[in-house]
Formats: C-alpha cells, sequence, structure tokens
C-alpha cells in the first residue's frame, strides 16, 4: 500500500495514562498501512482538563482515543454521537472530520463482539457477568446482541443491582441478580464475563467445573489472571483483554483513518510483544 505524505494526528487521552497500549497498537497499524507520516500519541488528561484540550484541536487532528475518566465527560463537547455509543453513554472513540465535527462512538461493544467471534462464540443461551463498573455496561450492550437468554450479574452491592437492572432495561437484556457470594454458580454459565479489578476473582478458581464454557476476563496486566489460567487448565475457551484492546482498537483505526481492513494480526503482536517487555 503507498505512503501518504499528509501529516495527521491521533491520541489517547486518560487519567492514568501513562501504560496504556494504545500507543503501541495504533502506530503498528499506521506502520503497516504506510500512513508514514501519521502520529498517535498519549496524553494525561482529567475531566477538568478535556474542554480546553479538545477545543485546541486543529485541522490535523484525525481522532482521539478515550480511556477512564473521560468516556461520558466527552459527550458534551460533540457534535455527534452513534447509536451504539448512546446505548451506554460512554465514547471511547471520536473522529475528527473534515468539517470540522467531533462524532463519537463506542467501540468496545463491537469490540467485545468481535473479540468473542474469533473464539467461535457468536450466540449463547445465557451468560454470567462478574462485577458492575463501568465496563459491565458495555458487556450487556454486547450480550443483547448475541445473548438469546438471562444474564445473571453477580454484584456486591444493592446500589450496583440497581445500576445493573437499569442497563438491563435500558438496553433489553433480561439481567437477572445474585449476590457476589454466590460467584462460583456464575462458573457454570456458557459464557461469563469478568469486569472486576486485579485479584477480584483468584478465590474462584477452585470452583471451575471440570467441563468449562468460554471465560472472558477483560484484564490484559497481569496476565493471564490466576481465573483465565485455571480456567485453560480445564480446557475452557480464554478470551482476554488483549484480545478486547486490539479488536476495538482496529475499529478506532478503520474510523479514523479511512483505511479497512485494519492489520488485526499486526496490532495484536505489538500488543503481545510491548506487554512481554514491561
Amino acid at each position: 500500500m503507498p505512503a501518504t505524505t499528509e501529516a495527521r494526528r491521533a491520541a489517547v487521552l486518560g487519567s492514568p495514562i501513562a501504560h496504556s497500549l494504545s500507543p503501541v497498537l495504533h502506530r503498528a497499524a499506521y506502520a503497516a498501512l504506510g500512513l508514514t507520516h501519521w502520529t498517535y500519541d498519549r496524553f494525561e488528561v482529567d475531566e477538568d482538563a478535556l474542554p480546553d484540550f479538545v477545543k485546541g484541536l486543529d485541522g490535523s487532528w484525525a481522532g482521539l482515543s478515550l480511556t477512564m475518566p473521560l468516556k461520558r465527560a466527552v459527550i458534551p463537547l460533540l457534535d455527534g454521537m452513534s447509536d451504539t455509543a448512546a446505548s451506554v453513554e460512554a465514547v471511547n472513540t471520536v473522529v475528527l472530520t473534515e468539517d470540522g465535527r467531533r462524532l463519537g462512538d463506542n467501540t468496545d461493544i463491537p469490540g467485545m463482539i468481535a473479540a468473542l467471534r474469533e473464539r467461535g462464540v457468536d450466540k449463547v443461551d445465557s451468560a454470567a457477568v462478574l462485577g458492575a463498573g463501568a465496563t459491565a455496561s458495555s458487556a450487556l450492550a454486547a450480550l443483547a446482541r448475541i445473548c438469546t437468554g438471562p444474564v445473571t450479574a453477580y454484584v456486591r452491592s444493592a446500589g450496583r443491582a440497581a445500576e445493573m437492572r437499569g442497563w438491563g432495561e435500558r438496553l433489553g437484556v433480561d439481567v437477572r441478580i445474585a449476590d457476589w457470594a454466590e460467584a462460583d454458580a456464575a462458573l457454570q454459565a456458557p459464557l461469563v464475563i469478568a469486569t472486576t479489578p486485579a485479584g477480584a476473582t483468584d478465590d474462584l478458581v477452585s470452583e471451575v467445573p471440570d467441563r468449562p464454557g468460554t471465560l472472558f476476563d477483560v484484564l490484559y496486566e497481569p496476565w493471564p489472571t490466576a481465573l483465565a489460567a485455571g480456567w485453560s487448565a480445564r480446557g475452557g475457551a480464554v478470551v482476554g483483554g488483549l484480545d478486547l484492546l486490539v479488536h476495538q482498537a482496529v475499529l478506532q483505526v478503520e474510523q479514523m483513518t479511512g483505511r479497512a481492513p485494519a492489520p488485526l494480526a499486526v496490532m495484536r503482536t505489538a500488543g503481545e510483544r510491548a506487554l512481554e517487555a514491561r
């Protein structure tokens, strides 16, 4: 593919941001696509600093990747938003158009679906979600498209339970609530999505069934998690956080550059090498 000499910029914003793998993935894609004059950086930006940062973007900017705590804070700064992003009130991608508009999207949701499809999971008749944080709403949105039956959410508080019920109603998912103390029962589901912080599921390893289904653990560092390792040891299929990160980044690259398909294998290899080097 011929290289382009048009200088364009993109970046990932968030706080904290120092350990983001997004620059590694996007830069690998640019190199493979011949976009030799494109740059992709990272900026430490919190909610208070975001409006001024966005206001200062000039015509050389093609797009932004957003991580916490900016996925909702950016919404008032946009000129438009995809239905996918609106469904969970979270934007992780901003495309800056030639006419100066700022368009928001959420590639986490289709990224989850693509990562599962890569492992052969297109449809399930039920699922379990461990945790109820920000990623859990994206998980429910993904399950709305691939799960034909109930989704049981295992949570630690009544407040989180109410949030998950609310997201279920909004997304059209039959969400059932269970206490975290019963989380071992989640592992019997054909698809388990773990959205919890590092270490939160370690105590469940001994409860992995003899014939597990598919585990989607959204963490990528440290990897494998204790649960993912135990799941693999029992012969279950595992989808990891790097799979999600790469698939959502593929969609970002395609939107920001207009080039498709983005080089998935190249981006994954770059991410794996970066993690090995840490």
